[in-house]
């Protein structure tokens, strides 16, 4: 299982359990987005894998921001290192 969500309240948790990569960053991009749709969150986490996550599980994450600030929906990210925090909101910002 690649991602797998809870909702507590008004959020949307979304658990990354594994390191995307190129061949697995569309489908859980849109899995992503999918879930957001149909749980209409008021705010949304991502939670990745530890250590430091590859570009393309950044990758995954950006572009859910950007789909949740569409939605005015904030997006943030949990379980990743300092320097992959400063790059997702560089990124986001």
């Amino acid at each position: 299982m690649l991602i797998s969500h809870s909702v507590d309240g008004d959020t949307l948790r979304v658990t990354l359990h594994h390191s995307i990569d190129v061949n697995t960053r569309a489908a859980a991009a849109v899995e992503i987005e999918a879930l957001v749709h149909t749980h209409s969150p008021r705010r949304v986490t991502v939670q990745v894998p530890a250590g430091e996550p590859t570009p393309a599980t950044l990758s995954v994450v950006v572009r859910a921001h950007r789909m949740c600030k569409s939605l005015d929906i904030p997006l943030s990210l949990t379980g990743a290192t300092t320097q992959a925090q400063r790059l997702f909101t560089t990124n986001t910002a």
